[in-house]
């Protein structure tokens, strides 16, 4: 018998009791420190970081740049997105944070992160946030190509 069979399930393998920690849309710059931060937990013994960035290019095009505009709702969708990972996976921390405005190549767009007591769970879970981060938050990006022309994604 090894140690996980004789010990009852432990506290820290549950989900925390208010795991949501950070939650923002804004127009200021990210930062992965204050992300990474939020989710830390003692009795998390893995952490899942996933970072959005501006490329410079996007089907075969060269982006110069691009913006982020969001719903008055997004903040309000991002908290339910969260809720739902939460309830799903036993999430210790949860933090996630979209930046709107004027972006550059190179620029974080998204940061988030989920901590849980063990790193399969942890990968799943900051998947699925992402995931469903950019498919239900009304968050959409306009970016402006080299060639001089435009397009709208997720509008």
């Amino acid at each position: 018998m090894d140690r996980m069979e004789r010990i009852p399930e432990h506290p820290g393998e549950r989900t925390a009791a208010d795991p949501i920690r950070l939650l923002a849309v804004r127009d200021t710059p990210l930062s992965l420190d204050e992300v990474f931060a939020a989710v830390g937990d003692d009795a998390a013994g893995g952490t899942a970081l996933f970072v959005g960035t501006v490329r410079d290019h996007d089907g075969g095009a060269d982006v110069e740049g691009l913006g982020y505009s969001s719903h008055p709702s997004a903040e309000a969708e991002l908290r339910r997105v969260a809720e739902k990972v939460a309830a799903d996976f036993p999430v210790r921390a949860l933090a996630a944070v979209h930046r709107v405005g004027e972006l550059a190549v190179g620029d974080l767009a998204v940061v988030v992160a989920v901590s849980c007591a063990h790193r399969a769970e942890a990968f799943e879970a900051c998947r699925r946030l992402i995931d469903d981060l950019k498919r239900e938050v009304p968050i959409w990006k306009h970016q402006r190509f080299a060639d001089g022309t435009e397009e709208w994604v997720g509008a």
